[in-house]
């Protein structure tokens, strides 16, 4: 029965999934993928050119943002990600700290026109849902700050970011840790054909799903998996979510880790056992 929902879903998803958002299109740059570089001259702790950034229509607003301890693809439309990729290591879990951080704010790296505000969220019933959290980056103060600009989060449903989703990112600090290095990508989703709820003086659209990929390429045990989550106060338990990379790519049209030898994907782009991890 498990499984019978769990496609169900994913065909619901498939039929009702556009990945630009609730905006027109706009070409932000001209790099070939409609993306606009910003390069901030700082140390990229993490090896993401090893399996490459997410390739996503050339249709899409796009402006990249390389950070400390991740990289955004922002969308002017929608004030949000389109995607954040980053790379969690298990020394990156072993050496976080413990004190408290909730400085939210602005990105002002983003023209004003771009950026959502602490205002659009103010009495929204949403949460600024990060999409890397602070706890994969606060092995570094300038890290894990930058991960609470407002262009790394989504309105995200208070059950859905403190419960399902934050155990998700739990599992994978845990695997980090037993498998040395993890690759992770994920954004908000939008579905076509439905009129979004909208928060914010600036109507910032508020997303009916998450996705999120994982893949280990560390040893001779390559593994990849993936989640699709919808945007409500769902208790499940975290295999309910579970998609194939494959599945994730195809639903939101993006294509992961490009960079990624076919010999690899191959193996884990249909891996969809949770407890293979």
């Amino acid at each position: 029965m498990k499984s019978i929902l769990r496609y169900l879903f994913v065909l619901l998803v498939i039929l009702t999934f556009q990945s630009c958002g609730t905006c027109s299109h706009h070409h932000v740059g001209t790099n070939g993928a409609g993306v606009s570089q910003v390069s901030h001259g700082r140390e990229v702790w993490s090896s993401l050119s090893d399996v490459g950034y997410p390739i996503i229509s050339d249709t899409i607003a796009s402006r990249v943002l390389e950070r400390y301890c991740y990289t955004v693809s922002h969308n002017k439309n929608t004030r949000q990600p389109n995607w954040v990729m980053w790379q969690l290591t298990g020394e990156h879990v072993m050496n976080k700290k413990e004190d408290v951080w909730s400085d939210y704010r602005e990105d002002e790296e983003l023209p004003v026109e771009e950026r959502a505000t602490l205002e659009d969220y103010a009495s929204s019933g949403y949460d600024r849902g990060h999409m890397c959290p602070g706890g994969d980056c606060n092995w570094d103060d300038e890290g894990r700050d930058e991960t609470f600009v407002l262009s790394n989060m989504c309105p995200q449903n208070p059950q859905l970011n403190r419960g399902d989703w934050k155990e998700i990112e739990m599992a994978c600090r845990k695997w980090a840790q037993k498998y040395g290095s993890i690759y992770i990508v994920c954004g908000p989703m939008f579905f076509k054909s439905q009129v979004h709820e909208r928060i914010g003086p600036h109507q910032v659209p508020v997303p009916e799903a998450f996705f999120k990929v994982v893949l280990c390429v560390d040893g001779d045990d390559p593994k990849g998996i993936g989640f699709i989550c919808r945007n409500t106060d769902g208790n499940r338990k975290k295999d309910f979510y579970v998609n194939t990379i494959r599945q994730v790519e195809r639903i939101t049209g993006y294509q992961f880790f490009p960079n990624l030898a076919d010999s690899i994907k191959n193996v884990v782009y249909d891996m969809d056992d949770i407890n293979a991890w």
